[in-house]
């Protein structure tokens, strides 16, 4: 597919999304309450604020509704973001948020290690990248310790939280490319069904703190209710939302390695929402490593995409 000159506009709202997007760790990680809580609070808030987009593209004429296939990839699918929210968010509690930032945004490592397992195909910047990004990942748990603000369980969670993000991130594409479902048909019963899963979790598993409501409007009640707002409208909407509207004249790929430099923005947001940063030198080293080896693995797969026709 071929591009125009994008507009000064649209590398605008390329920037406010993407610390829309980087908002989002940090102010999880300012919540006191149960990790998978929170994360249904968010997702419960963005849920609401993707529902006016929903009614609108749903009463449209062209709209062709949900046949099985459809609805059975939007439950995989919001199961996926089920599992990365709970996994990441729980994370922030063990974890540095640059850790957290760094491991759960390693998606691209973890795409191309199971295309690499499946396809058994290699060449130079597939072997570059990964070797980058994997060992710039040992490099960075050497700031990780049993116990500590850098934890190994925590990173691992990270981790699981990019390995779901990645079968989230899958299972979209497949769905937005292969049925055209527009935006808020997919991303509103995605972002509801995970909701509903975290919701289940957290009564099961999580004990609540004395004063919180532990159902999913709780938070309006809360004490942290302009916090959920905020995720909702900055990383729910201005972010996410922001990046989709950026395509319409940004190649993927500048979008994609954009998302890359997450870690670094929400660390520097993560200094003024939660009043420290904790970077160590190796996490300072490795997480250079895992960026380099993340961007070099994007490419690598964006040469590997057809491109579409422009007619």
């Amino acid at each position: 597919m071929t591009y125009e000159r994008p507009p000064a506009t649209a590398w605008a709202i390329l920037a406010i999304a993407l610390l829309g997007v980087s908002s989002g760790g940090p102010l999880l990680a300012s919540m006191d309450t149960p990790p998978v809580l929170r994360a249904s609070w968010r997702l419960w808030a963005t849920s609401i604020v993707l529902l006016p987009g929903f009614m609108i593209q749903l009463r449209r004429p062209e709209n062709e509704g949900y046949n099985l296939r459809t609805a059975s990839l939007i439950l995989i699918s919001g199961c996926a973001l089920a599992v990365h929210f709970a996994a990441w968010t729980w994370s922030l509690d063990h974890t540095s948020l640059a850790h957290s930032l760094l491991f759960v945004t390693s998606h691209p490592i973890v795409i191309v290690s199971a295309m690499f397992v499946i396809e058994r195909k290699v060449d130079f910047l597939l072997i570059a990248g990964s070797s980058l990004g994997f060992i710039g990942a040992g490099l960075a748990l050497l700031d990780a310790s049993d116990s500590g603000s850098v934890t190994y369980a925590g990173d691992a969670a990270a981790f699981l939280g990019a390995v779901a993000g990645a079968a989230y991130l899958a299972v979209g594409r497949i769905l937005r490319s292969g049925s055209k479902i527009p935006l808020f048909i997919y991303a509103f019963p995605v972002t509801t069904v995970s909701a509903i899963i975290l919701t289940a979790l957290s009564a099961s598993v999580e004990s609540t703190a004395s004063g919180i409501d532990a159902h999913p409007l709780g938070w309006i009640e809360s004490e942290y209710f302009l916090t959920v707002v905020a995720l909702a409208f900055g990383a729910g909407l201005l972010g996410h939302t922001g990046l989709n509207a950026a395509l319409k004249w940004l190649p993927p790929i500048i979008i994609s390695v954009g998302l890359l430099f997450e870690p670094i923005l929400g660390s520097i947001i993560g200094l003024f929402v939660l009043g420290t940063m904790e970077v160590g030198f190796w996490t300072v080293l490795g997480g250079i490593m895992m960026i380099a080896g993340a961007i070099i693995l994007t490419f690598w797969l964006e040469s590997r995409t057809e491109p579409r026709s422009t007619n």
